[in-house]
C-alpha cells in the first residue's frame, strides 16, 4: 500500500501537512470539515505538494520532518 505525504495550501494561505493512503478520500474529509481540526473553516484547499512512500513508518517520519520545517523552507520544497 502506498502512502502519500501532502501539503495543502488553505484559503488563508497557511500550509497543512499530512499523510494518507487515499488522497481523494482524505481531501474530501478536509473539504467536509472532518479531516483535521486545523483545516476546519480554512477551505478551499489546494494540494501543492506530494511525496510517496511504501512504508507507513517512513511516511510518518517524513511527515514529521516536513512539519518541522519553517514556512520558508516548506515553500522552497514546494517550489523545488
Amino acid at each position: 500500500m502506498a502512502w502519500t505525504i501532502y501539503i495543502l495550501e488553505c484559503a488563508d494561505k497557511t500550509l497543512y501537512t499530512g499523510i494518507t493512503n487515499d488522497m481523494e478520500a482524505r481531501l474530501a474529509k478536509h473539504i467536509k470539515g472532518t479531516g483535521a481540526k486545523y483545516t476546519r473553516g480554512r477551505a478551499p484547499f489546494k494540494i501543492v505538494y506530494t511525496e510517496h512512500r511504501r512504508v507507513k513508518g517512513h511516511a510518518l517520519k517524513r511527515e514529521r520532518q516536513i512539519k518541522s520545517l519553517t514556512r520558508t523552507q516548506k515553500l522552497g520544497l514546494i517550489g523545488g
